[in-house]
């Protein structure tokens, strides 16, 4: 595979992706190889776009324009997003490189709507392009390109988990759509009337759109926080049950602030007749082992519980047989009780989905509390919702 000729000649130690010089220099690759291979294509197809008075290659053209800035982002990002952790920045500049993804996505949008704009004025006055066969053979190259960047970008993406190289590849895939309705409509436009090539002009500009819409939304999602890696969360998950001190756990949670630098936080639950020196040394031993092998800086909090009382794990039993009944989606941790001659109180932290209303928690809360009481009337249940994470 070419691309990973390439990255052993012009990247130093390229497998050791690890290495935050490494994976800057995948990055100012990626953006440097996009910026020569688009200026190329731009060139190419406005000189024929303009000579045989095609639309649709000249969209074809400035979507290759766009690319060039795409990947002006890129390097740049790539750059910026690898600058040390400072007072302003402790956690580093990584969601840079989200930013600029976010900046290639507008870039890919702009252009499209102008060329949308420009498509329609060729279907209302249409003009047939010239058909010449060395132009169309000269477009059907530009589309191997365009595949062969669109393997390349998502290798280097994939390399590197870089999302800004993943969205050029996702750019370089829909080029390649692009380009062969170009040369489709320019074959058709020799058959039938002018209008086709302003169609086709008019498709690739919805097509560079929704891929600019596509690669925003996802960058966007990122930003924002969106579900951890399931494949990440399970690998953390095993990590601490691989523990036989840690006797459940609840409320993980992974913080994304770009390649490379991932954190985490999560509740273990733990015996409360195990001293604390050795708690300590237990958790102090998870956080460096789950950072050794999934590159994740975890925090882990301790949550005392009491274990091998009958009392409390008849009633707490019978506290889970209940959730369940109302709805099987439900789940509880941190259970706890403290005894008394005329109430018993009845501590928990009850999980619920995402997708249950305010009103419906409310609802779901109350049923639980009535079902306890006829279970026992001095059972009074105080109960803290929490979401449910699911990976």
């Amino acid at each position: 595979m070419l691309i990973k000729l390439l990255t052993k000649i012009f990247i130093k130690n390229s497998d050791d992706v690890k290495n935050p010089s490494v994976r800057t220099a995948y990055g100012v690759f990626g953006g440097i190889l996009g910026i020569i291979c688009n200026v190329i294509l731009f060139v190419i197809k406005t000189i024929i776009g303009t000579a045989i008075n095609s639309i649709a290659i000249i969209s074809d053209a400035f979507n290759n324009l766009s690319d060039i800035g795409s990947s002006a982002v890129t390097l740049i990002g790539a750059k910026l997003s690898s600058q040390r952790p400072d007072k302003e920045h402790p956690f580093g500049h990584g969601r840079i490189e989200y930013i600029s993804s976010l900046i290639v996505s507008f870039i890919i949008i702009s252009v499209g709507l102008e060329l949308i704009k420009s498509s329609f004025e060729k279907i209302l006055h249409p003009v047939a392009p010239a058909y010449n066969l060395v132009m169309i053979i000269i477009l059907i190259i530009s589309v191997l390109i365009k595949l062969w960047m669109f393997f390349s970008m998502r290798y280097l993406g994939n390399k590197i988990d870089s999302e800004v190289l993943k969205a050029t590849s996702s750019d370089s895939l829909s080029d390649v759509v692009a380009t062969s309705a170009v040369i489709l409509s320019v074959i058709l436009c020799k058959f039938l009337p002018p209008v086709v090539d302003g169609i086709a002009g008019l498709i690739v500009a919805v097509l560079i759109c929704i891929t600019g819409v596509r690669v925003a939304w996802n960058t966007i999602s990122t930003l924002l926080g969106s579900s951890p890696d399931p494949a990440l969360a399970k690998a953390i998950t095993k990590i601490l049950f691989s523990n036989r001190e840690i006797l459940g756990i609840h409320d993980l949670i992974i913080h994304d602030y770009g390649p490379g630098r991932i954190l985490a936080s999560v509740h273990a639950e733990v015996s409360c007749e195990k001293s604390a020196i050795m708690l300590h040394e237990i958790i102090d031993a998870l956080e460096i082992q789950i950072l050794n092998e999934t590159g994740v800086e975890t925090v882990i909090h301790t949550d005392p519980i009491l274990v091998g009382c009958e009392k409390i794990d008849a009633v707490k039993e019978t506290v889970k047989s209940i959730i369940t009944q109302i709805n099987p989606e439900l789940g509880m941790h941190d259970f706890r009780m403290t005894d008394g001659k005329n109430r018993i109180n009845l501590i928990f932290d009850l999980e619920v989905p995402f997708s249950l209303t305010d009103e419906e928690k409310k609802n779901t809360i109350r049923q639980i509390s009535e079902n306890l009481k006829q279970e026992n009337p001095i059972y009074y249940p105080v109960i803290r919702v929490d979401y449910k994470q699911q990976y």
